[in-house]
């Protein structure tokens, strides 16, 4: 299929996901959410304080269009999101409820399709670069039928399809590590029984989404316990994601950067300290550019202020660390 999603970009640039258009304002409605509803533009604004990234050197993707969510999406659930009642359930603001449906479509619905759109690009960047980060992204309660936990379109879902489709010689097998501190109840839905998609998934037993059919989805499932901290953290991670790569060998990796894993985070009820997700950032990058395996990162949820801030340290640390590598300079 034709799409505007895939586009190129210069070797100047940094396979590294943003636009200003990510961010959500709503007349401060935004601030009944949990969700810092500006935590995208503060994760690029200290990796641009940092040198690392600007606006000319990032990728700017294009909004995903209904044909674009149509790969996955149902036409019913496009069209129940023209319901502001249903966006308001989805997004768990219910004052959406009252507010006239062009609103919500563009104050809400399209940043979040811009941030689709971010994802599916990353997909083709990783694997021309190796790494891709969106700086967004990462809905992974939404499946192609039902959205939920904030999620209204299913990113992760969309960034594989997309892939497999475009790039069938290159990639047969893709896994996902999902490392948000919430079950990925809707990925998991779409790629049931799918021998092409290992899933992996390390989130905390007792919270939402309590999705029991789900779980039977995943390959390696770790569950958590409340206040897991960093030492046990780190080793199931490693242990488990050294194991899943022994029994799967994907062409492509997914990775759900969820920073909700952060000790104080009330939704994610985790202890992991700040340090620990620049660890667990790095465990991963490592495992898989030894490998030579191209990467997706996708940076889900965080909902605490600081979270946006250790986001932008994490993917400096990758860099320093020389796991991302920056495009050639021009002089």
């Amino acid at each position: 299929m034709q799409t505007t999603l895939y586009l190129d970009i210069s070797s100047e640039q940094w396979p590294i996901v943003y636009r200003h258009e990510y961010n959500v304002r709503f007349m401060g409605l935004e601030k009944l959410h949990p969700f810092d509803a500006g935590k995208w533009g503060h994760v690029f604004k200290f990796l641009k304080t940092a040198c690392l990234i600007n606006e000319d050197t990032i990728a700017v993707p294009n909004e995903a269009t209904e044909e674009d969510l149509l790969v996955v999406h149902t036409k019913k659930y496009l069209k129940s999101l023209k319901c502001s009642f249903n966006v308001a359930t989805i997004a768990e603001v219910f004052p959406l409820c009252i507010v006239p449906n062009y609103l919500v479509q563009r104050s809400y619905l399209r940043p979040m399709r811009f941030q689709t759109g971010g994802s599916v690009l990353s997909g083709k960047l990783a694997l021309e670069r190796g790494w891709a980060i969106n700086i967004g992204g990462g809905f992974h309660h939404c499946s192609g039928g039902k959205g939920g936990g904030f999620c209204v379109y299913a990113d992760i879902t969309l960034l594989i399809h997309f892939v497999l489709n475009h790039y069938p010689q290159t990639v047969q097998n893709v896994m996902i590590v999902d490392l948000d501190a919430h079950q990925g109840n809707g990925y998991q839905r779409d790629f049931k029984d799918n021998p092409n998609v290992y899933i992996m998934d390390v989130y905390n037993k007792g919270i939402y989404p309590f999705d029991k059919r789900a779980k039977e989805y995943i390959n390696r499932k770790v569950e958590l316990e409340h206040f897991t901290e960093d030492a046990e953290y780190l080793g199931k991670v490693a242990k488990n994601f050294d194991e899943a790569l022994s029994e799967f060998s994907p062409q492509l990796i997914v990775y759900n950067a969820g920073t909700d894993i952060l000790k104080g985070d009330s939704l994610g009820c985790l202890s992991v300290s700040p340090q620990g997700v620049i660890e667990r950032d790095e465990l991963v990058f490592r495992k898989v550019r030894t490998r030579n395996i191209p990467i997706v990162m996708l940076t889900s949820g965080g909902y605490l202020k600081k979270t946006a801030k250790i986001i932008a340290t994490s993917i400096i640390n990758l860099h320093e660390a020389g796991l991302i590598n920056e495009p050639p300079r021009r002089y």
